[in-house]
């Protein structure tokens, strides 16, 4: 059926099955065999892998998934492309295609289910390959490692300025309560840069590709979890704000006082803003705070 991501079979499809691409769901196709070749070796997909796919759209990046992997499965939200995913894998036995929204799936059971008990919860890990929609970019990385999926490596092409948060550093203007979540539970980096001129239809912003190593432990050891990600939000939350006042407004039944008390006995400048602190200093400061909370 020719080159798939060549534009011209790309806009040939499209065209045939009369659909319309959907800037609500981020429908923006990549037309560059190329940067699909890069995707898939960033991700060292090999004949072993279990691979999972999140919005296939027409299968571009699927088919090429396919020839490496042992197995694919793909979730897209958008049931008018199963006629066209129904042709253009039609060559490959290995896909299955889910018609389900990301948000709301348990990919460990889904993956379970689909490789007959051989992988999932339990058993061997899987790797995420995938274009992401913009618009739900972060909550969807946050719902992957948040639930702790059996990953093992995410290869997720995004919009670049969430990419570049993704792999900040304490101190840069990317730095955010992102790459705090993100690098807790990943080791985070840029593997490539993409334009925009390889999509179709174009969309308005340069992405990125980020490769994401799922970590065995955090980096830092926290009494808990949602504690922390509280603190790092509310540090976040108003950037142009210091790091006392900023804690201090956030809700968490402390008052300024207290606050000023905590954040000084652990040697934290309370006029410094969040931006500047590391891992490490959150986590000191979610286990004091935990350790006041719950006395």
């Amino acid at each position: 059926m020719g080159e798939l991501s060549s534009p011209a079979k790309v806009k040939e499809i499209l065209s045939r099955y009369h659909f319309r691409t959907k800037k609500t769901l981020g429908q923006n196709f990549l037309i560059d065999g190329n940067i699909i070749e890069k995707i898939v070796q960033t991700a060292g997909v090999s004949d072993n892998d279990m691979v999972v796919e999140i919005g296939p759209g027409i299968g571009v990046l699927t088919s090429t998934l396919a020839q490496k992997a042992q197995r694919v499965l793909a979730v897209e939200i958008d049931k008018k492309l199963q006629p066209i995913l129904e042709e253009t894998l039609a060559p490959y036995d290995n896909v299955d295609v889910v018609f389900a929204d990301a948000m709301e799936t348990n990919f460990d059971r889904l993956v379970y289910n689909k490789s007959s008990g051989r992988f999932g919860a339990g058993a061997d890990s899987y790797k995420l390959v995938a274009n992401l929609p913009y618009y739900i970019t972060t909550p969807l990385i946050m719902h992957m490692l948040t639930n702790k999926f059996n990953l093992n490596t995410l290869v997720i092409m995004v919009q670049k300025e969430v990419g570049m948060r993704m792999a900040a550093s304490p101190g840069s203007k990317d730095y955010g309560a992102l790459t705090v979540a993100v690098q807790y539970y990943t080791d985070a980096e840029i593997a490539f840069k993409v334009p925009k001129t390889v999509f179709y239809p174009r969309p308005e912003v340069d992405s990125v590709v980020v490769k994401l190593r799922t970590r065995r432990t955090p980096p830092v050891q926290v009494k808990d979890e949602n504690l922390l990600f509280q603190v790092v939000r509310a540090a976040f939350g108003k950037r142009r704000k210091t790091l006392l006042n900023a804690l201090a407004g956030s809700g968490i039944d402390l008052n300024k006082k207290q606050w000023t008390d905590l954040l000084k006995g652990l040697e934290i400048d309370p006029k410094r803003r969040g931006e500047t602190l590391s891992m490490k200093e959150f986590a000191s400061i979610a286990n004091e705070l935990y350790n006041t909370i719950t006395a």
